[in-house]
């Protein structure tokens, strides 16, 4: 990687997480790599999430605040942080997760050295109190569309994407948003290329989507079907290896 670091542009939707948002920033703030910026969107959140955001992005010029007029969903609001993207690479980051310090520096070397489009790390799973209740998740070394249609490898605060490869993808408003998301780009289609080091901990909330099952099994299906519009053999040829998958890591 040259001497002169390309900008890292993090998106972070927040909507209540005044609980999480302080320790999700200061992650952020931990990093070796140097030259980002944090655009965290509120999505009208009701509790003081805002006043928490605001003391930082007075203390620090590269964090800026977004406060949506009304709640429109992380899919709306992560479509907000990309308009106001101005790096080379885009990161999300839930306002509930952490990086580990040398989670941008390891990725974006990565990613200038060998001139990838996108990268995504291993994790360990955190619970709300922010103790570690998994052993590594571990990913592929590389995954494409067709993977992805199998089992969704790609933990949206693990990812690092060239801006010019999302270009004007957007996000839908259907359950699986960030699935459907990956598998939007991936058609386009090029490889995502996984880092196996635990660089990030993802957290696990009680009454989550990604927590509730049946909602999962449903959003799916309904992903396989009508998103990517697959018969119904290749419907289920996918889902029961996603499900195999997901009952398998839930065991690990």
């Amino acid at each position: 990687m040259s001497n002169l670091e390309p900008l890292v542009s993090i998106i972070t939707p927040c909507y209540n997480s005044a609980d999480f948002i302080s320790a999700t920033i200061n992650s952020v703030l931990e990093q070796t790599y140097t030259n980002w910026e944090l655009i965290i969107i509120d999505d009208k959140s009701k509790d003081n999430s805002c006043e928490i955001i605001e003391e930082y992005t007075k203390q620090y010029s590269k964090i800026s605040l977004v406060k949506l007029t009304q709640n429109g969903g992380v899919a709306n609001a992560r479509n907000v942080g990309l308009q106001e993207a101005k790096g080379k690479y885009i990161a999300f980051l839930d306002s509930d997760d952490l990086w580990l310090k040398e989670k941008l520096k390891k990725q974006v070397s990565y990613m200038e050295d060998r001139a990838l489009p996108m990268t995504f790390c291993a994790y360990n799973r955190i619970n709300e109190a922010g103790e570690v209740i998994s052993r590594k998740i571990e990913v592929p070394n590389s995954v494409n569309y067709r993977q992805l249609l199998s089992h969704n490898v790609i933990i949206f605060s693990t990812s690092l994407t060239l801006k010019s490869v999302i270009s004007d993808t957007k996000f839908k408003k259907l359950g699986h948003e960030d699935w459907i998301f990956w598998l939007d780009i991936f058609k386009k289609p090029f490889n995502g290329y996984g880092i196996n080091e635990p660089l990030v901990l993802y957290r696990i909330r009680q009454g989550s989507v990604s927590s509730n099952k049946l909602k999962v099994i449903g959003f799916t299906w309904k992903i396989l079907r009508e998103s990517e519009k697959l018969g119904f053999f290749e419907s289920a040829y996918h889902f029961t290896k996603y499900a195999f998958a997901t009952v398998w890591k839930r065991l690990r």
